[in-house]
């Protein structure tokens, strides 16, 4: 049952001062497409952004939801969709909203009347085995006309479950909350676009620090933590308050590669031994970037940039260092640093060392071809224990769906 208007806008202006608490952009969409479903009780619905490509405007999907389909899941699984584009043109409903910039409610999608210039192809029923009737699509677009996207609400509910068509009071709710989420979406492309900035400044000096690389790496991890989080019942609003500051913190995992030599990071050979070690001290100059910490980004961006190469059984780099003095915190007897190992990684070190070792084994590199599946997750899952931390490895493969979607969603032709 649809709200009233007043308790529709009463509900539109708490969800717009919790959406605008959210930095990251992805997590952004995927909140707004939840809270337009519940503001108008749509049962699914799925978001896409305009992207122009080689001078082709598409929309291309970010996300999906499905109540119904997500309760057949077991507890903790995500709902898995398919990752496409779709042309700005009459042909398809979410494409002609676009083109006109108008809202569209078809009643039945089945029914469509023969002089719409838009169809519904019923193949996506047939492969998902769930029956879409109603559709409301509308327009994402800013005040000076500029369309961002397009979010897409299916089958309406009424109380008693049943799916109806989407009302006049729906679409006058809905209207409502898309201006509201458009402008807190401007705000998050605006911190995104600072992000990949950064990103493309370690690009400029390592041609494997690529957006794409960032964005893959950062959506991995947020995966993994979700269900980490899930297995040791951290509540809802701390799991998505964290996942919030993390998927920034983690996209910035090698923005200490800006400090190190041309000659090396541009090396078409591996490194020499001592080449090596000045490689490392990379997450030593990223988590100085972070060291005055005035925000919990700051804390999670440093702890991320310094213990992104620890390993779990205490071998990795660069150990117990002061990222400021280089100077050694924890020493053996020969006064060399020791390396942290178990559970003196923060948990966010350790997730991203999973994430980023996954993306450059599945990664093209001027000294190695990229790895097979079968490969990768073979070495992933040799190094349980070792370089990764048990709990997590069995995470990893747990996800891997939703880990092999975001290779989908994020392609190195993407940036």
């Amino acid at each position: 049952m649809l709200l009233s208007k007043e308790t529709s806008f009463e509900s539109i202006l708490r969800l717009d001062s919790e959406m605008n608490q959210i930095q990251d952009l992805d997590l952004l969409l995927e909140r707004i497409l939840l809270d337009a479903r519940r503001v108008i009780h749509a049962d699914a619905g799925s978001i896409y952004v305009k992207e122009d490509k080689e001078n082709v405007e598409k929309l291309v999907i970010k996300y999906a939801q499905n109540d119904t389909l997500q309760q057949k899941l077991p507890l903790g699984q995500k709902l898995i969709y398919s990752i496409f584009s779709i042309p700005i043109d009459d042909k398809t409903i979410s494409g002609y909203c676009a083109k006109t910039q108008t809202l569209i409610n078809v009643p039945d999608v089945y029914h469509i009347p023969p002089d719409a210039p838009y169809s519904y192809n019923t193949i996506y029923d047939m492969i998902s085995g769930y029956k879409t009737a109603s559709i409301l699509s509308v327009p994402l677009k800013t005040t000076d006309g500029r369309l961002l996207g397009v979010i897409q609400m299916i089958n309406a509910l009424d109380e008693t479950g049943n799916t109806v068509p989407f009302s006049k009071d729906a679409e006058f709710v809905i209207t409502h909350f898309a201006a509201n989420a458009t402008a807190v979406l401007q705000r998050a492309y605006n911190t995104r676009s600072m992000i990949l900035r950064m990103v493309r400044m370690s690009e400029l000096r390592d041609p494997k620090e690529t957006g794409a690389h960032a964005n893959r790496v950062a959506s991995y991890a947020i995966e993994i933590y979700e269900r980490w989080a899930f297995h040791h019942r951290v509540t809802g609003r701390e799991r998505e308050k964290f996942k919030d500051i993390f998927k920034i913190a983690a996209m910035l995992h090698d923005v200490g590669k800006v400090a190190i030599s041309d000659l090396i990071l541009k090396k078409p050979t591996r490194f020499t031994e001592e080449e090596y070690v000045i490689m490392q001290h990379h997450t030593l100059y990223g988590a100085g970037l972070f060291n005055d910490p005035h925000s919990p980004l700051d804390i999670i961006a440093r702890d991320v940039a310094l213990n992104h190469h620890e390993n779990w059984d205490g071998s990795g780099y660069p150990g117990w260092l002061d990222p400021m003095t280089t100077r050694p915190i924890k020493t053996d007897r020969n006064g060399r640093p020791l390396g942290k190992k178990g559970e003196e990684i923060p948990l966010p070190g350790r997730i991203v060392a999973i994430a980023d070792v996954f993306d450059a084994l599945c990664s093209k590199r001027v000294y190695k071809e990229p790895w097979t599946q079968e490969q990768v997750l073979s070495e992933i899952h040799k190094q349980s224990g070792t370089k990764f931390e048990p709990e997590l490895v069995d995470i990893f493969f747990d996800i891997l769906p939703q880990i092999k979607q975001i290779q989908s969603l994020y392609p190195d032709d993407g940036g």
